[in-house]
Order: C-alpha cells, then sequence, then structure tokens
C-alpha cells in the first residue's frame, strides 16, 4: 500500500511540476528530533540529533507563492531512560522517507513563511537498550506503524537565486505506536525540528 501512495504522490508533483515553472533542488541538515509518549507508566523523553537529506521542487504558482514538494531521508527517534522487563531502554533510533508538500508566502523579497502537510513512511526502528551490563541495538519496525502524518511549518531565506537556508517543526498528528507496543489509548506521536540548507539547479 505504501508503495502505491508514495507512486502516486510522485506521479502527481512531477506532473504538475512539468505543467508549471519549476525548479530542482538538493537539500540537507539537521533533525532534532523527539518522541511523546502519552499513557500509563510513559516515560520522560530526550532529543535525539539525526539528519535530513533529499530533493525539492520549487514550483512558483502566483507572485509570492511557492509550492514545494520535497522527498525527504529523515533520522528521528528519542532519548530515553526506560526500565523494561528488567533492561533499560536508551534510545529509539527511527529512519522515514517522508513527502512534505509545502506552501511557502514569501512576506518580503527574500524571506518566506510556510505550512503543509507531511506522510512519513518508516524505513528502519532500532531500539538501543542495556541488559546485563551489556549495550545492543535491537530491530524494533514491529513496534512502529509504517506510516507517519504530520503537519510542518517554519520558515525560510534565500541568500541567493540558488542557495537557501530554511526552519522548520513538524508536529506528528498519528499514533506512530503499533498495537505490539502501545494499546488502551496510549500512543506515540514524533516532532522534528530541523535546519537544512537548499541548493537549487
Amino acid at each position: 500500500m505504501k508503495k502505491i501512495i508514495l507512486s502516486v504522490v510522485l506521479v502527481l508533483v512531477f506532473g504538475f511540476a512539468n505543467a508549471q515553472k519549476a525548479q530542482f533542488g538538493i537539500k540537507g541538515g539537521l533533525n532534532v528530533a523527539n518522541q511523546n509518549f502519552v499513557g500509563a507508566g510513559a516515560p520522560s523523553t530526550s532529543t535525539l540529533v539525526g539528519v535530513n537529506v533529499g530533493l525539492f521542487v520549487d514550483i512558483k504558482v502566483a507572485d509570492k507563492l511557492v509550492i514545494q514538494p520535497e522527498l525527504l531521508y529523515s533520522m528521528q527517534g528519542t532519548k530515553l531512560n526506560w526500565l523494561n522487563d528488567g533492561a533499560t531502554i536508551n534510545s529509539f533510533k527511527l529512519a522515514y522517507i517522508n513527502i512534505p508538500v509545502m506552501a511557502k508566502y514569501y512576506a518580503a523579497k527574500n524571506f518566506s513563511i510556510e505550512f503543509g502537510p507531511q506522510i512519513g513512511f518508516l524505513t528502519s526502528a532500532k531500539v538501543n537498550g542495556t541488559a546485563n551490563g551489556q549495550t545492543v541495538d535491537v530491530d524494533a519496525k514491529q513496534f512502529y506503524n509504517s506510516t507517519d502524518f504530520g503537519i510542518n511549518f517554519g520558515a525560510g531565506y534565500d541568500f541567493t537565486k540558488k542557495v537557501s537556508i530554511g526552519m522548520r517543526y513538524n508536529l506528528g498528528l498519528s499514533n506512530v505506536g503499533s498495537d505490539d507496543f502501545v494499546s488502551n489509548g496510549d500512543k506515540i506521536t514524533n516532532s522534528v525540528f530541523s535546519i537544512s540548507m537548499g541548493y537549487k539547479f
């Protein structure tokens, strides 16, 4: 299913881009990610630093309005200190392929504000834990749902016609914890603050 959704989104995005005035580019930067656990006995969490890298298309639809679809690899997750079944869980390290579609409004000549939805597809999940004096990474993909939905908002600045910088916050809206991990109304949501540099061809 997620391959079908991804294919449909890409066809729509690039088909629309071909019909408009579009600029393609690459971007990359840092993520400061966290997860919010809600429910009885939920652990406290702290931020985990990762990277984001990918492609984007700037599609100018009006004098001050640009639609910017993106395809990004994003390292996310959380740090925590959670005693569970005799082991201490230190972190969850996740990787997603995210597809945000941002509406960018240029409030000033080179300064833009942005807002838009995002769908993410989980590609890997690892739990880092300590038990019996040993620290190991274990596959944790069964603990997480394969897709994530959220809303992004942020701002950007164009240094030149080709080089820009952007800051963005992603607020996860869907419960990413699977039935094997959470139950009885408990939930886990993602949140990510990112900063990235972009280059248009």
